[in-house]
């Protein structure tokens, strides 16, 4: 393994610019600018990579699996598949969260290789499921101690020859001007509050007859527009920090992401998840805020359905963790962001000797957060009352490293731009006691931010 420190920077934004002629440009962004805030701990890392010497596509059965010189085509599980390619692990660094591996998304629909789902829902967005490149170099840049280092493994050759060329591009990173990025239409959603109301009430008559618990219902906006949504990224990372954000620049279509949610981490063999389940908007007034707060933290309902998540997700550790590791250490601590208050808990565990971080991506994926309980029978219902496929939304950003080492978010707050469409989406759990109007008007507090980046007069000003 090499590292070299590089000049730190608060900004990462124009060592990505700088790296964005290169294929698969990635952006893992802590949300900060500069400082390790109060607001939340885990805004820290910004990680930054691309060039990967291996990618893997995932489209229903078949997982592309392209180097510079082949392709091949599997059927194997695909989570099995980038298992194999990270290989054996490597030590893990002590002050780097990650120093190559595999780097990208997981989309929500990667979820019915897993489980038996109806395929009702269209399918009409052409990313694929899965999309990870095997990266043998990174940036990390640490907010709090405020460092930055490269860092490569030399498992492609190209990394140590290229060494000093990409240092030197890093250090004296050249802005490179991207095409303006306009909103050509107005914003088209697929549920008004009438035909909102006929899916929400199809879910209470499954809660009734006793099918499930909780079933979390997502609408979807989408927009004609025209240039690269890197400034439409920059704009929603300003107005929106959160510390799990994301930007892919992938060959299928562009990733924008300002989530708040942890979905795993694992370091070593501790495995932590932060599941968030309860919503208040944020208040210009400081009084009016801080009674959002309160009112979230003391709702009777909102706590019940945080726990019902916190239950199923202590179930699905429970598949790769050490039984009886397995604790929810904190509940319903309030976490405040640009536009949202949340209600976030904490379940730790001890992932078991035989399995990989593969293994409990896999049986926790897709997050229970954005599912309901019990989660298959969620999903079920989910296919059933939504229009359309979720795509990379309620899927998973993150890594998974070559020393096992895993972080990854839930990829909610999250745009898509493929060609001439942007599709954006916001939901929120479904539950016994729950009103149509109130979770129709949490959806929209949650969407806020996306739908101001497809602001078309907003748009043409910033072009």
């Amino acid at each position: 393994m090499r590292v070299t420190e590089l000049e730190y920077r608060a900004d990462s934004a124009a060592r990505v610019e700088a790296l964005s002629e290169r294929p698969w440009c990635a952006f893992l962004d802590s949300g900060t600018s500069g400082a390790a805030t109060e607001r939340s701990a885990n805004a820290r890392y910004d990680i930054l990579a691309a060039d990967p010497w291996v990618t893997l596509t995932t489209r229903g059965k078949v997982t592309t699996i392209r180097s510079r010189a082949t392709e091949q085509h599997s059927l194997e599980d695909p989570l099995a598949l980038i298992g194999e390619h990270l290989g054996k692990r490597c030590e893990a660094s002590p002050d780097l969260p990650f120093c190559g591996g595999a780097l990208g998304y997981f989309g929500y629909d990667l979820g019915r290789r897993f489980e038996a789902l109806p395929c009702r829902a269209e399918a009409d967005i052409g990313m694929p499921d899965l999309a990870v490149g095997l990266h043998d170099w990174a940036v990390v840049v640490d907010h709090l101690t405020r460092r930055a280092w490269l860092v490569g493994q030399g498992r492609d050759e190209r990394t140590f020859a290229e060494w000093d060329t990409l240092v030197d591009e890093l250090e004296r990173p050249r802005r490179r001007p991207a095409a303006p990025f306009e909103v050509l239409s107005p914003i088209a959603a697929d549920f008004d509050r009438q035909t909102y109301g006929r899916a929400f009430g199809r879910i209470k008559t499954h809660i009734r007859d006793g099918d499930c618990y909780q079933v979390n219902l997502t609408q979807r906006f989408e927009a004609r527009v025209r240039g690269n949504a890197w400034q439409a990224y920059l704009k929603l990372r300003r107005i929106n920090p959160a510390p799990f954000s994301a930007w892919l620049d992938h060959p299928h279509g562009r990733i924008l992401c300002s989530s708040p949610e942890r979905f795993l981490e694992l370091r070593g063999d501790r495995v932590e998840t932060k599941p968030i389940k309860g919503t208040r908007p944020r208040s210009p007034s400081a009084d009016r805020d801080r009674e959002f707060a309160e009112e979230l933290r003391s709702s009777g309902k909102d706590r019940a359905e945080n726990v019902m998540i916190v239950d199923l997700l202590r179930n699905d550790l429970g598949r790769s963790c050490v039984p009886g590791s397995i604790h929810a250490t904190r509940l319903f601590d309030i976490e405040s962001f640009a536009s949202v208050h949340h209600l976030v808990s904490t379940v730790t565990g001890r992932l078991a000797a035989d399995r990989h971080a593969v293994d409990l991506l896999r049986g926790c994926f897709p997050g229970g957060s954005i599912t309901g309980a019990p989660k298959v029978r969620a999903m079920q219902i989910i296919d059933s009352v939504e229009r359309h496929r979720r795509s990379v939304y309620c899927g998973a950003i993150g890594y998974i490293g070559f020393d096992g080492n895993m972080d990854t978010n839930i990829a909610i707050r999250t745009l898509v731009q493929t060609g001439e469409r942007i599709y954006a989406w916001a939901g929120g759990g479904i539950v016994a006691d729950s009103e149509a109007e109130a979770e129709f008007q949490e959806s929209l507090d949650k969407a806020a931010a996306l739908l101001a980046i497809l602001d078309r007069a907003d748009s043409r000003r910033a072009g």
